[in-house]
């Protein structure tokens, strides 16, 4: 009898995993009304990226082997209008400009963020901390335009700054600020470090967070001082969240348009120019298209030029 119910329990399980046939078709019915749900779920979001971003891309690198004022009818120039954007002085020169915009909107703000943030955890436990990031993430949430309008006023001629440098006896380093052709580009740098700021300062101390704190605990045992620590611990412990700071902050200094178009428009002269303040000169006061478009795809391969290998020097092997 063992011998028999022994031999019997290889066919019962043989059966109990024979596939069903209807089973298999149930499973395949529930796998396709899932995926079907995913793909509802993100086609309004695909349709939105299509028409907002990808179609405009397509619709500006055709304008831009055009001769077009966006009205009458178009000539072909094939690459003329991009032959233009890099011989032109006005067209080099606002490229240039942005450049030089990334130290203020990117590597003064990043500086300052870290130091920031790694006095604020030293103190985390005291009420200054709090106030502290709420001071210095303020201007995160104030609207670029007012911004631009706010700092105007404190860097004209009467204004607060020249004021506390009278009142200081610096009267001979008083000037019109944003109406100099020296220091125009350099205070509107100055109001895109304040803005940029808050963010990157948020976001490396949540970086900060993850950090084990027995590193620190360890690194005091050894002998590390606050110099040593911040060094062989918190930078690489941030390292992602510098990576997001720089990519988001470099492409602000390419893109800018809306706190110099509100202080200085441009000027004095073609001082503070930038892409984008000059693309929407191009496609709005001079009526052309083809320029504008070219320059609006310039800038956009400039911002993959420089971001992309940015951020694979930022992340390093975890890229």
């Amino acid at each position: 009898m063992s011998g028999i119910r022994s031999a019997a329990a290889p066919t019962n399980t043989v059966g109990a995993a024979a596939p069903s046939p209807e089973r298999d078709r149930r499973r395949r019915t529930r796998r396709l009304v899932r995926n079907l749900s995913a793909y509802a779920l993100v086609v309004p979001a695909a349709a939105f990226y299509v028409f907002f971003v990808l179609r405009p891309i397509v619709a500006s690198a055709q304008y831009s082997f055009y001769d077009w004022n966006g009205v009458g009818p178009s000539t072909w120039v094939g690459g003329a209008n991009y032959i233009e954007v890099f011989t032109n002085p006005k067209l080099v020169g606002a490229i240039l400009n942005a450049f030089e915009l990334i130290i203020y909107f990117s590597i003064i703000p990043v500086a300052i963020a870290l130091i920031a943030a790694n006095i604020i955890r030293a103190v985390a436990e005291s009420r200054l901390a709090g106030v502290a990031r709420t001071v210095l993430f303020l201007p995160q949430v104030i609207p670029l335009v007012a911004a631009g309008i706010m700092w105007s006023w404190q860097l004209s001629t009467d204004g607060v700054v020249n004021q506390f440098l009278r009142l200081i006896g610096l009267d001979a380093v008083t000037t019109a600020w944003l109406g100099d052709f020296n220091t125009a580009l350099p205070a509107v740098g100055v109001i895109g470090a304040w803005v940029q700021v808050g963010l990157c300062l948020v976001l490396i101390l949540a970086g900060m967070t993850k950090i084990d704190p027995s590193l620190y605990e360890a690194a005091r045992i050894d002998g590390a001082g606050p110099v040593r620590e911040f060094f062989a611990i918190t930078l690489p412990g941030v390292r992602q969240e510098i990576a997001v700071c720089v990519t988001v902050t470099v492409i602000s200094a390419l893109a800018a348009f809306d706190i110099i178009y509100i202080s200085t428009q441009g000027g004095p002269g073609d001082s503070t120019l930038v892409p984008g303040l000059q693309i929407f000169y191009l496609a709005f006061y001079q009526r052309d298209i083809g320029t504008a478009s070219a320059f609006s795809i310039v800038l956009m391969a400039l911002v993959l030029i420089v971001v992309l290998p940015l951020q694979r020097i930022l992340r390093g092997r975890e890229s």
